[in-house]
């Protein structure tokens, strides 16, 4: 192996930079060359890389989004994409790939694999974490502290009011954001997708809390498969109990920003493994973190879908603490 390829996919996450430093400087201390493709696969496809050098990766880990840009590419779907990609990069020497991003980039991957016989290896970069086979994604624990300091300057404002405030966070599919987010700010109930909770529960257990004397409440609630149905929720608040809820969606702000000092650290030691991965002939895995233990987890297993659910203690610890 003398030439590998390393590229971001997906939705950016923070501590993708330091994923790319690591991926690039542990490359050169073993004598490999590192190409970078601009704009995940749609940079493949069109041949737009540069070749990285250790000091292309000065001043980057700090940074928030990534130097190669990201994106989605409808192309690469089909076959002829694929096979468009593959030839490219065995004509630009890559002898092994790195994709760091969230599922659906690993899918493309694996097909790359098993279609061209593409060398790849995966790192899960998502502020979602929502990837099977690691207990957590790149950029995900910044995400929850950019999500928590937010919501903590809502509680302030709740609070002086004594009103009601529903907060959406992001979180396509997955709730993870929105429990650890709900648990960290001492919120009164979590809504996540994959444990739906009838709305009638929701305004009995706020009215309860009302008739404690609670005068103030935090709702969180992840996005799913769409942002705004918070807006729905409010209505049905007010519809049904006459409960004024207010409304905050937190959006993208999520996305950006300087990537936690564990973010940072997980990035660094996944890219670092990333590289050797490949280096010892491994192919078709992604690099995943289990009870604090890093291991290598076959990409099949990490696209698998619905395999990675909202912590359910998590919820439950909220309501019990929201007395």
């Amino acid at each position: 192996m003398k030439r590998i390829g390393v590229f971001t996919s997906g939705g950016d996450a923070p501590g993708m930079n330091a994923a790319i430093r690591a991926v690039t400087r542990t490359a050169i201390q073993n004598q490999l060359e590192v190409i970078g493709f601009i704009g995940g696969y749609s940079g493949i496809l069109q041949n737009q890389f540069r070749l990285l050098q250790a000091r292309d990766m000065a001043n980057i880990l700090q940074r928030g989004g990534t130097i190669l840009k990201a994106g989605r590419c409808a192309e690469f779907f089909r076959p002829e994409g694929r096979a468009l990609a593959a030839r490219n990069l065995k004509e630009a020497g890559i002898d092994g790939l790195i994709c760091i991003g969230g599922d659906g980039s690993f899918t493309g991957a694996r097909a790359l694999f098993l279609e061209h016989q593409i060398a790849v290896v995966g790192i899960p970069g998502t502020i979602d974490n929502d990837v099977a086979g690691t207990d957590f994604t790149v950029g995900f624990d910044t995400a929850v502290n950019t999500a928590l300091h937010l919501i903590d300057k809502i509680r302030d404002t709740a609070d002086s009011h004594d009103r009601l405030f529903l907060v959406e966070v992001m979180g396509r599919n997955s709730g993870f954001i929105a429990a650890y987010v709900g648990l960290a700010a001492g919120a009164e109930e979590v809504l996540v997708s994959d444990f739906p909770v009838p709305v009638d529960s929701v305004i009995k257990r706020i009215q309860e809390a009302i008739q404690r004397g609670k005068r103030s409440s935090i709702i969180v609630v992840a996005e799913g498969e769409k942002s705004g149905r918070v807006y729905d929720l409010a209505e049905q608040f007010r519809k049904r109990a006459g409960l004024e809820a207010k409304v905050a969606i937190l959006g993208h702000v999520q996305r950006g920003g300087s990537p936690t000092a564990a973010d940072r650290i997980l990035a660094s030691r996944m890219g670092a493994m990333a590289v050797d991965a490949l280096i010892k002939g491994h192919r078709d895995v992604m690099v995943g973190v289990q009870a604090g233990q890093f291991v290598l987890v076959p990409l099949e297993l990490a696209i698998q879908k619905n395999q990675k659910q909202t912590p359910q203690e998590f919820l439950k610890l909220v309501h019990y603490l929201a007395i």
